[in-house]
Parts: structure tokens; sequence; C-alpha cells
């Protein structure tokens, strides 16, 4: 039996608040989710948003947000370990999402449509254990096809995990990182210096990487100067004759992300294995950075979320001024104004996943230009949101007694990671220059919804209007705020309740506040009820 804490105190009744969420269902209560999940595996993501839904995860990750790693440099004897060490309840969210086929499944039978809405239930829960899993989904592809795919690229697909210290042959699954930016170059990979120098069938690698996400992987890709160019490896953590060269310097005091450890490293020659050929590592590179990019679009919709059914439910059972605070009008137009946005980048990003599914060059196209929009416009949205949805609460959403202080530091993480703002908006523009089947893509989306909403089409005529062709690099931001929209838009039309289509066009494809809540016009009942019965 669970004891229920006491109300009754001898100075006070404590009355107005809301109980505690209690177990939830990521899957059953999201009938959003449910809606633009189609394609993925309906039972798989049932079972895996009853168990991240419940109670002990979400205390899990209360928990490994509480006490993030400590970095052990050395033993008691002054040798060099260079090892992490995480709370327990970090390693069993880290194995609960890879066992249930998050790095998996859209490599193993399953869909990227399935991998997705884990990428979004998960980040309701514990964003942190997310940035290993999602990078060992991304890496698969790229080890496809090398000598690396029957050894790494096998284990990278066990649904399984061991966090031990060890050499890959002593594990049954594997976790891929990354270590790409450098001091001086940031984004601008080219700019990196890390030698590369070959040792027999292998390399060695000397310099710095400014940040390596999930330090205790148990490899990493990193890229590299070697005699032919910018080139792609692959890092063992742990080869088989004991420790590679792999010198952590500090651990980064972040904002939020606090679960998972990022780090400043050394190559100190360490042993490396070369995928593809020497000068070929952005092209190599590139489809990892392709596939995390979906992860980080579908991201920021699970924080908009998992803050919004916070607010939602402090609403419902908090009255003020002798209502509950769901009944004013004024909090029903804010919550509902602001779940247009979670639920526009929850149908755009698990649209772009469809696509990644797709076999055909359609398909592709619209994955490579889909998935920067998606990321671009969910991201920028996601940090407001995240605020409006605290300032709900009140006072007691600035504290850490809940998981609004979690949601708002981690915002603009999937913004920052992979790519800023002004990086996708150039990756656009590239896109739609070189590239005749994303814009195809495009016009072939737009197409499907012509005719349905005549503001939906004056808001693409005008669009068009106003950039005939690509617009200078100066306007790439408004541009892609527009195309973003509309494919939003687009999207919403195609899979969600008409009073949420319409809602989205009203408000974000014609004029508006600049604040949320300054909309008007909207079905507030309809748009609220996506949020789920767990709301």
């Amino acid at each position: 039996m669970t004891l229920l804490p006491r109300e009754t105190l001898t100075t006070h009744d404590v009355t107005n608040q809301p109980p505690a969420l209690g177990d939830a269902d990521l899957w059953a209560d999201d009938p959003a989710l449910r809606d633009h999940a189609r394609g993925g595996d309906g039972d798989a993501l049932a079972t895996y948003g009853r168990d991240w839904g419940s109670a002990v995860r979400r205390e899990e990750g209360r928990e490994a947000n509480r006490h993030p790693p400590d970095l052990v440099l050395v033993d008691a004897g002054g040798r060099r370990l260079d090892e992490l060490r995480f709370h327990p309840a970090y390693h069993d969210l880290l194995g609960a999402g890879l066992r249930a086929g998050y790095a998996a499944t859209a490599w193993d039978g399953g869909s990227h449509v399935s991998h997705a809405a884990m990428v979004y239930m998960t980040s309701q829960v514990e964003p942190g254990v997310c940035c290993p899993m999602t990078m060992t989904y991304a890496a698969v592809p790229v080890l496809a096809g090398t000598d690396l795919a029957a050894t790494w690229g096998a284990k990278l697909l066990r649904r399984d995990y061991d966090g031990r210290a060890v050499p890959l042959d002593g594990k049954p699954a594997a976790t891929l990182g990354m270590a790409m930016t450098e001091k001086q170059g940031g984004s601008d990979v080219r700019a990196n210096t890390t030698r590369a120098v070959p040792d027999g069938g292998a390399y060695r690698l000397r310099g710095h990487k400014w940040f390596c996400s999930a330090p205790m992987s148990d490899g990493f890709l990193t890229l590299a100067q070697a005699e032919g160019g910018l080139t792609c490896f692959l890092v063992p953590r742990w080869p088989e004759d004991g420790r590679n060269g792999i010198r952590i310097t500090r651990l980064k005091d972040k904002l939020g992300n606090r679960a998972n450890g990022s780090a400043e490293i050394d190559y100190e020659d360490a042993l490396a294995w070369r995928i593809g050929g020497e000068g070929e590592g952005v092209r190599r590179i590139i489809e990892m950075v392709h596939h995390t990019r979906l992860d980080t679009a579908l991201a920021p919709a699970g924080l908009m979320r998992g803050a919004l059914v916070e607010a939602h439910h402090w609403v419902t059972h908090r009255s003020a001024f002798q209502k509950r605070l769901i009944d004013q009008p004024l909090m029903r137009r804010v919550l509902a104004d602001l779940a247009l946005d979670w639920e526009g980048a929850l149908a755009l990003g698990l649209r772009v996943a469809r696509a990644f599914d797709g076999a055909d060059e359609a398909a592709r196209g619209f994955a490579r230009i889909g998935v920067a929009l998606a990321k671009f416009l969910g991201n920028k949205l996601c940090p407001n949101v995240t605020y409006e949805a605290m300032e709900v609460l009140g006072g007691i959403g600035y504290v850490e007694d809940g998981p609004m202080p979690l949601y708002y530091r981690e915002a603009p993480l999937n913004s920052i990671w992979e790519g800023s703002g002004n990086v996708i908006c150039l990756d656009v523009l590239r896109s739609l220059a070189r590239d005749p089947g994303a814009s195809a893509a495009l016009e072939a989306e737009f197409t499907q919804v012509a005719g349905q909403d005549r503001r939906f089409d004056a808001a693409m005529a005008a669009h068009r209007d106003q950039w005939p062709g690509l617009p200078p690099e100066a306007d790439a931001r408004a541009f892609c705020e527009n195309l973003a929209s509309l494919l939003t838009a687009s999207a919403l039309m195609q899979q969600a309740p008409s009073a949420v289509a319409e809602g989205y066009i009203a408000t974000r494809l014609g004029p508006r506040g600049r604040i949320a809540g300054a909309v008007s016009g909207l079905d507030e009942a309809a748009i609220l009820a996506r949020l789920g019965s767990g709301a």
C-alpha cells in the first residue's frame, strides 16, 4: 500500500493543489500521436508508452537529472581511467530504451516512424538518454557496407545494453557517440586540425574535440585530417588490448541535458578505423547527421507536450477567483494557442519520418528537405512553449519539485545540436538550389492539399509571389519559417481534425499577435482534447 501525503497540518490544511499525475500512458493518452504515427508498430508503441509513462520511469528520470555523471580521471594510485560514472537510474532508462528498440527498430524490420515516436515519448520523461540512443541509431547507415558492419554494425542493432567499461568482444551490444567539432571551427568541420596517421590496417589520431557527446559510448564516429583530406573514422573506446588514447579534459557544465555527459577530449595517438576513403569524411558523416536531424525534429514536440500536459493538469485541478483555471476563457485561449505549435511540430516530424521509410526518390527527396525544415521550426517554437507552460503554474513551475525546469533547460538544445538555426537555413537553400528532387517533393506535398482551404491557398500564393526563386541569404530565416509553416499546415490538413488544421492555418499563416494567446477564433475545446486523457 502506498501511503498518501498528509494534507491536514497543524498550521493549515493543504487544499487547491493538484494530485500527483501518477501512472500515465504516453501512447493511449495521446490521440494526436496515434493519428500522426501512421505506419508505426502500434503494439510496440503501446507497450513503450505504458512503460515510459509510468510514475517509476518519471522518477528515474528525475533521479538521473538530480545526479549527473561524475568524471573519474584516475584511480587511487594515479593511473588514468578517463571514465564517467552514472547514477543507476541513467543505466536503467538507457537499457529500457535500447531493449525496446529505440536505436534498432528503424533497421531491423520496424520503421523510422516507430523510432521517431519513441524519441517523442522518451523526451517527455528524460531527454538526456536520447543522445546516446539517437547517435547509435544514426550510426547504423554510416557503417553499412563497410568492413565494420559485421562487428560494430551488428552490435548496434542488438536490442540490449551493457554499460561496463570493457572491449566490444565482451559485450552483447554496443552504443556509438560522436566527436566532430573542434574549438577553432565549430560547425565548420573542414577547419578541423586533428591528424590521422596510418598504422598498419588502422590509423592513429592526435588532436582534440571540443564536444564529445556521450563519452562513455563504446566508440565514436569522428573526423580527422588524413593525407587525402578530411576523413571519417570509428574510434573504439576500449580496444581489445585495453584503454584507447582518449583523454577526457573536462565535462561540460551544461544548461540542461544533465543526465547525459558531454566532454572535451584529446586524442593521444588513439586507435581508429577508417570509414570510406580518405577525403570522404563529410560525405560519410552527413548520413549520420541526416538521421540525427529526424530526432532533433521530434524531441521538441515531446518537450512541448510534456510541458503542456503538466500545465493542463494544473489548470484542471486548480481554482482561482471561484472558478477552475481551465474554465477561465483567457487560460483556455493561451493553452490552445500553444497546443497548435506542439501538434504542428509532431505532425510534421512524423510526416518526415514516414518519408524516411519510403523507398522511392520522391520520399527520399521529401526526407532530405522536410527534416531540415521540421528541425528548424519546431526548435524555434519549443523554448517559448515551455516557458509559457511554466508560467501557467506560476511560482511552483519555477522550482525543481516538478519537471518544468527540465523542459525549459532542454528546450534550446536540439536547435543548437548538429547545426544551429542559421546553418539549417543555409542547408535548406543549398538543397533547393542543388537537389531537384527536394523541390519536386515539396511541390507534390503542397499539391495534395491545394484547394482544400482558401486561406492556405492564399498563403501559398503569397509565399511564391514574395520568393519566386530562392531568397538572398539574409532572408533565409523568413523564407524557411514561412515554408516550414506551410508544410506543417499541409501535414495537419492530411492527418489532424479540422479544428486543429483550421486553427493552425488561421493563426500561423496569417496576421497574429507576437505572444501566446494573442489570437482569436479557435475551437479551444477540440484543440485541447488532443493533449489526451492523461492531460
